[in-house]
């Protein structure tokens, strides 16, 4: 027998944006928990953020953005992981729909994330390791209150306006269910009061995807010195499929070839679509935490606003003064017009002053981050008729 002796290499160290991000952060410790639906309270934990433009004397022209799934607080400034802009700068800065140099605009990363703000793939103060699927599970309404919690570290009480695409949509719709005297105006674009078996099932295929790879290690992957990478790679592949329309697909891509002429008769990716996903999957492996991505379509699947008040969504809302601009998009079948229309109605129901936008479209889901005049004009009219309202300039 060889007197080697076999020793298992060290783990990576974690990502630093995990624990300490470039931006700055709330911390909350043990003596300051989070209480989260699934009956935990948690602690330490903390929040990290972004803020544009200044606060003003009153404290009244506070704008939260809520990103989407895979989004982070970096929304209109570079992000350090991928050296890229802001993930919506074409909506916020100086001039633009969400002015900064007339709102103060913050951002913060999700509860469950990974850019930050305390996750599965953050540092478990009591082992110095990760906590993997130690983590307990979490919730839109968990983020919420994550964030009610920075908004009020940050000396603010009320904000002028929420708003968000998506899952953001769906924190936006919290916020105002759960915070209405705190949320002066709330635009929820392109999302749902409750997430649809067909959206449940599609997460539960990348999650699958995911704990497939043998790399996953139940979970155990920074310890044990592996990354599922293909498997959070087909995750995302086909979780980006569901972000187009069959429009956009064929006028992008069509069917054509892949620096080809004719097909390679072989399993390589000889369409263009082909390489567009893979590069989609494997740019987005080195940005985000696998643990993350299930717990935060975790999140998404059970969000339903309307179960806690017996089925009636109207009831969430009922007595409401925030002021609502909803928007969604014709080729969005993720979350199709339908389902905003579901919201205006319970709105209406409720007696809410709400404003109804469906946008023309073929860019799909995706549609809210792109470059779409009518959203940036609506926007821009409904966030410049509620400062009005309030007395902003």
């Amino acid at each position: 027998m060889s007197d080697e002796v076999l020793t298992r290499p060290a783990p990576p160290a974690p990502h630093p944006e995990f624990d300490a991000p470039s931006s700055p952060v709330a911390r909350f410790g043990a003596d300051e928990p989070l209480r989260l639906d699934a009956g935990v309270d948690f602690g330490p934990w903390q929040i990290a953020y972004t803020t544009h433009g200044t606060l003003n004397a009153d404290r009244s022209n506070a704008i939260l953005i809520c990103h989407a799934l895979t989004g982070d607080q970096y929304v209109a400034s570079r992000n350090p992981v991928t050296g890229k802009p802001g993930w919506w700068d074409s909506l916020v800065g100086p001039g633009k729909p969400v002015d900064t140099d007339r709102f103060f605009v913050v951002c913060a990363n999700v509860l469950g994330g990974c850019m930050g703000t305390t996750g599965p793939a953050s540092s478990d103060p009591g082992t110095g390791r990760a906590y993997a699927l130690d983590f307990p599970l979490v919730t839109i309404g968990d983020m919420v209150r994550a964030q009610s919690r920075l908004v009020d570290r940050l000396g603010i009480e009320t904000l002028f306006c929420v708003l968000g695409g998506s899952m953001g949509g769906m924190q936006v719709l919290q916020w105002a269910a759960s915070y209405p005297e705190r949320v002066f105006a709330a635009m929820p674009i392109a999302t749902a009061a409750r997430h649809s078996a067909q959206n449940i099932a599609f997460h539960e295929v990348g999650r699958q995807a995911v704990m497939a790879d043998p790399d996953w290690r139940r979970g155990q992957y920074l310890v044990e010195g592996t990354r599922p990478r293909k498997g959070l790679a087909v995750a995302r592949m086909g979780a980006h499929i569901t972000y187009l329309s069959e429009g956009a697909l064929h006028r992008k891509f069509g069917r054509s070839f892949q620096d080809r002429l004719a097909p390679t008769f072989s399993f390589d990716a000889d369409f263009q679509i082909e390489s567009y996903l893979r590069h989609q999957g494997m740019t987005f492996v080195e940005r985000f935490d696998p643990n993350s991505y299930l717990y935060v379509t975790r999140a998404m699947d059970y969000f339903d606003l309307a179960a806690a008040q017996d089925g009636s969504l109207a009831r969430a809302f009922r007595g409401t003064r925030t002021r609502f601009c909803i928007m969604s998009f014709t080729s969005d079948w993720l979350f199709p017009t339908v389902e905003s229309r579901a919201v205006v109605h319970a709105l209406n129901a409720a007696g809410a002053p709400v404003g109804f936008v469906e946008i023309e479209s073929d860019k799909g889901h995706d549609a809210f981050l792109l470059e779409e005049p009518t959203l940036f004009a609506a926007a821009r009219g409904f966030i410049d008729s509620a400062a009005a309202a309030r007395g902003i300039a």
